[in-house]
């Protein structure tokens, strides 16, 4: 998701991105996981698989690791070890089945036939069925349950028939059902869906997180108790409980039915309060690869790890979003001058040594409808304007702050980013340091439920699923799962819903773009940067490592030395 809002730190230049994109390396049908390319940089020869051994890889403390919930890149991370679902993404970012989906079928694109191929079990040794995925949609889609990605089965995304009677019609109040009118299983391995009005993006969203099968013990024990040791359906399974903020492990599950293993053993997810703790470790021999390179260590990273260094395409986008609900933010003047005061190209430059270029649109090049310029004076360096719309404010804070949390590695931009802040506008600003990614966004949407006093703050965004819509539903409409600054504009939502009914591609972009042009006008967020992944790994421990653009590691082709 959301899946993917990013709580781990990224950084790289878009040209390197699209060029990597175009024309990486090895490709392949990896089961359950997108393959990239291996990048740039690093060695690009598939090394021999060895079989077995123990992997470390860092991570920040995830909120959720529960399907329903996880919509961040660390939940994500863990959950696509753990899960297998019906859809993955090749190298060229189209959906193709997974080893579990036997077919997925419309002639619509309104009522689709889902079968699953017999034999998969989960951990537990209980089977995989149809039931198991329709069980798992009602129980995210059931409003009651609060889940974060109930978003993704309504109508603002993928929209199955009777998701609205699984609402409750005020606070409190028990919805009309439990079940979704639109889910029938068929049998053991069948089930179809009924959508409220055709959608070009169901089968491509089906390879998100949201969307996979869950086994009878999420029901039986609760979800509180399931995600301190999910149980999934993947290449492998949880070794003990979550240990928080210290360590989650997961050993290879014998029994995973796809028809391509993982080579190795173990993977350990090292959890770290600080990004630039990770590098240390990663060049001390403590851990094995690092997913992002911090800022603060890109100068040194080359020498430091020579072939261990790497670059990856990456769908990364960062930006700063302003709480439309905050009276002091409710000015569109206030949101256009603190964003035109920024200088990014001299952060990209300076703090990013070269590796991050200004975010021009609201979609990441990597994505089709993507356009240089989109965002027009939004995204433009100009004090003087800037100034001028911040005098014109009739509401505005005295200081700015922008909130980010201080266990990805955004310090050093966001200060830079203050810095012009203040020379631009002549006004106070801060960086104000969350402890970590899960705690940022639970103030967040604390804030937004309660409508309190936030200031800005900083998110990124990685792709769930490779469309434009994915980047425009959750983020910006009325009712998106990642909507933090509670931006509600009817016209746009209208926009997003039509391009998902479009009978052709063109059409479906042109109105996602039509939608991005009222983004533009509206300023809820303030784009930055664009990147590609910057990855660092121990060469006499580990080889075969890719990050993909959905900034997960590839563990089918991940080996040890």
């Amino acid at each position: 998701m959301e899946s993917r809002v990013l709580g781990r730190w990224g950084a790289g230049a878009v040209a390197l991105a699209l060029a990597l994109t175009a024309c990486g390396g090895s490709s392949g049908d990896k089961g359950g996981s997108a393959s990239a390319s291996s990048g740039t940089s690093g060695s690009t020869a598939a090394a021999p698989a060895k079989d077995g051994g123990v992997v470390s890889i860092n991570l920040s403390e995830p909120q959720f690791l529960s399907p329903g919930q996880v919509n961040e890149t660390n939940g994500s991370e863990v959950l696509d070890a753990l899960f297998t679902g019906l859809v993955k993404y090749d190298q060229d970012n189209k959906a193709v089945l997974t080893d579990l989906a036997d077919s997925i079928e419309s002639t619509d694109n309104k009522t689709w036939d889902i079968k699953i191929k017999p034999g998969w079990t989960f951990h537990d040794g209980t089977p995989v069925t149809a039931k198991s995925f329709v069980d798992a949609w009602n129980w995210a889609a059931y409003g009651p349950n609060g889940a974060l990605n109930a978003y993704f089965f309504g109508p603002d995304a993928v929209g199955i028939q009777g998701y609205d009677d699984l609402q409750p019609a005020k606070e409190g109040a028990t919805p009309k059902a439990k079940e979704m009118s639109g889910l029938k299983v068929v049998s053991d391995t069948e089930f179809t869906v009924t959508l409220v009005k055709p959608s070009n993006v169901f089968k491509t969203a089906l390879g998100y997180t949201a969307f996979y099968p869950l086994p009878q013990a999420f029901f039986t024990e609760g979800e509180k108790k399931f995600q301190e040791a999910p149980i999934g359906n993947g290449p492998f399974k949880m070794s003990g409980s979550w240990v928080h903020n210290q360590l989650i492990k997961v050993v290879r599950y014998d029994q995973y039915a796809g028809a391509t293993k993982p080579h190795v053993a173990e993977i350990d997810y090292k959890m770290y309060k600080a990004a630039e703790t990770a590098y240390n470790d990663l060049t001390a021999g403590s851990l094995d690869i690092l997913t992002q390179i911090p800022p603060s260590d890109l100068t040194r990273a080359k020498s430091d790890l020579g072939d261990g260094y790497q670059e990856d395409p990456s769908s990364y986008y960062a930006f700063l979003g302003f709480p439309t609900f905050d009276p002091m933010y409710q000015d569109i003047n206030v949101r256009k001058a603190i964003s035109m005061s920024i200088d990014r190209a001299t952060i990209g430059k300076t703090v990013f040594q070269g590796t991050r270029v200004p975010a021009d649109d609201f979609v990441a090049p990597v994505i089709p409808g993507y356009r240089q310029g989109a965002c027009g004076e939004l995204c433009t360096y100009d004090p003087a304007k800037a100034k001028q719309y911040w005098a014109a404010a009739k509401n505005k804070p005295t200081s700015v702050t922008l909130t980010y949390n201080a266990d990805g590695g955004h310090k050093e931009w966001i200060d830079a980013s203050c810095n012009f802040v203040k020379k631009s506008l002549g006004v106070g600003c801060v960086g104000k340091p969350a402890p970590d990614f899960a705690t940022l966004l639970n103030n967040l949407d604390k804030a937004k439920k309660t409508k309190a006093s936030f200031g800005a703050f900083r998110l990124g965004w990685i792709m769930d699923y490779p469309s434009a819509q994915d980047y425009l539903g959750p983020l910006y409409s009325s009712k998106g799962s990642s909507n933090y600054y509670g931006y509600n504009n009817p016209a746009f939502d209208a926009l997003v819903n039509k391009g998902t009914q479009e009978t052709s591609d063109d059409a479906a972009i042109k109105d996602w773009q039509d939608a991005g042009d009222i983004l533009a006008k509206d300023a809820p967020i303030a784009p930055m940067f664009f990147g590609a992944s910057q990855v660092g790994f121990d060469t006499s421990k580990v080889a075969n490592v890719r990050v993909d653009p959905y900034q997960k590691v590839d563990k089918f082709a991940l080996t040890v030395k």
